[in-house]
């Protein structure tokens, strides 16, 4: 390395040490150790593969391993990630999923491209697809009992409150209504089997109902999402006049708090256990025979420790599960429910995520759901 390639560097690497350096630009991780050269922002290295999706706008450099020409300093010298957000972040609507390393590749992908690419965030018109109020196209549904994919149109109508599919392209009447206030998105590329694979769920009498979707455009997809998201804000806003953005944002979209296998006993105890797929989300601890079932085959509701509930590491002393040792006891005002995890990683994850919503405490609404649970097998 020559004494000028190595100022260089040293000039890159002391910006890397600004306060507004020292997170990744699109994913908010610590210590990025990339940049792009041509925009002027460091990046984190899973975000510096996805600029390379944009090389015609973005070209990424390790900032320790590559060598820096003079002007390519200069211009991170007179960016910089503070800079860059100021311009390419301007006007991001307040609804609009801003991912983070935890999420997909995918959010982090069409982010990058909203930001850089299509400039979003700039020209307001840009934002026409998830920010009208209306949304229809067709989507690949997953079906109910045959698991076939299916062309499914899709409208999402935020005057009506609604978002509805119809099986056939010429039918009048939707094949199902999904009330806003109960709907949810998230995106389960693993568990669908597509990098564009979101997971809508919604209440109908008040079971959960799980709709598995896809398309072969990821900006389809992620417009669907944000445009869901619009939706919720715009209802939440109208349903609780005055509740400041801090208190409704984290309620348009949520990611289950854990899910995965475990096995089951049934309410006598005497049953054998059986593998069932679980979902926590929020309260509700939900299990199916598959990970793509419509419908969950039981729902427990989970309270707080001030209302009585709790877990309890290990099963009772005369139980023990067929095949997987490590037990937990979940403790509610009418029963205990008897599980087992495959490895003690896996229960102490459990045992993590239902504390979690265990130490939270209930607010007057979830009470009313507490009572219906009551009611409900699992």
């Amino acid at each position: 390395m020559t004494s000028y390639q190595k100022s260089s560097r040293e000039r890159v690497m002391k910006l890397l040490l600004k306060p507004e350096n020292k997170t990744c630009a699109d994913c908010g991780i610590a210590d990025p150790e990339w940049a792009s050269y041509t925009i002027g922002v460091f990046v984190c290295l899973s975000c510096s593969g996805l600029h390379r999706n944009i090389a015609h706008i973005s070209k990424v450099k390790s900032v320790l391993l590559d060598p820096w020409t003079e002007s390519e300093v200069e211009l991170m010298d007179s960016v910089g990630n503070d800079v860059a957000k100021a311009k390419y972040e301007q006007i991001v609507p307040a609804f609009y999923y801003r991912p983070t390393h935890r999420d997909c590749a995918l959010l982090r992908d069409q982010w990058i491209r909203a930001k850089y690419e299509r400039k979003e965030f700039i020209c307001v018109e840009q934002q026409e697809p998830y920010s009208a109020g209306y949304r229809e196209g067709y989507l690949w549904k997953r079906g109910r009992d045959n698991g076939l994919y299916l062309n499914r149109k899709f409208i999402l109508s935020e005057r009506e409150g609604v978002l509805k599919y119809f099986n056939k392209h010429d039918a009048r009447l939707p094949k199902a209504i999904m009330r806003l206030n109960t709907v949810n998105a998230t995106f389960q590329p693993t568990k669908i089997g597509s990098t564009n694979g979101l997971q809508v769920t919604y209440l109908k009498d008040n079971s959960t109902r799980n709709i598995f979707l896809y398309h072969e455009e990821g900006k389809e997809m992620v417009d669907w999402f944000n445009a869901i998201r619009a939706a919720r804000f715009h209802y939440l806003q109208v349903a609780f006049p005055g509740a400041p953005e801090s208190e409704l944002l984290p309620l348009l979209t949520r990611n289950y708090i854990n899910e995965g296998f475990m096995e089951k006993t049934g309410p006598k105890h005497t049953e054998g256990f059986k593998r069932r797929w679980f979902t926590l989300d929020d309260r509700r601890l939900m299990y199916f025979k598959d990970p793509l079932d419509a419908y969950a085959r039981g729902e427990v509701f989970i309270g707080s420790k001030e209302s009585g509930y709790s877990i309890v590491v290990g099963l009772p002393a005369n139980i023990q599960s067929s095949n997987w040792r490590f037990g937990i006891t979940i403790v509610t005002p009418e029963r205990k429910f008897l599980l087992a995890c495959e490895t003690q990683e896996d229960r102490d994850e459990w045992i993590s995520s239902i504390h979690s919503v265990i130490n939270r405490p209930m607010v007057p609404q979830e009470y009313a759901v507490e009572a219906y649970f009551k009611h409900k097998p699992f």
